[in-house]
């Protein structure tokens, strides 16, 4: 993993914690939005592709679109 990938992984860590402390979101839909807001990190501030291959994203993407 790269040392972007890492700061972005933090960053969007803190950023969910904050979220569950104050209760916009709860441990139980942590990961519905965990991936989304690493992957909005990252594009950001990599200008890399929103959803790279293998991220939890794409996953994430995946099951959405069965619903």
């Amino acid at each position: 993993m790269e040392s972007l990938e890492k700061q972005a992984l933090q960053v969007a860590k803190e950023i969910v914690v904050k979220f569950i402390e104050v209760g916009r979101i709860s441990p139980a839909n942590f990961a519905e939005h965990f991936a989304e807001i690493y992957t909005e990190i990252l594009s950001t501030v990599g200008g890399v592709s929103a959803s790279p291959a293998g991220s939890p994203a794409k996953a994430t993407k995946k099951k959405d679109k069965a619903e």
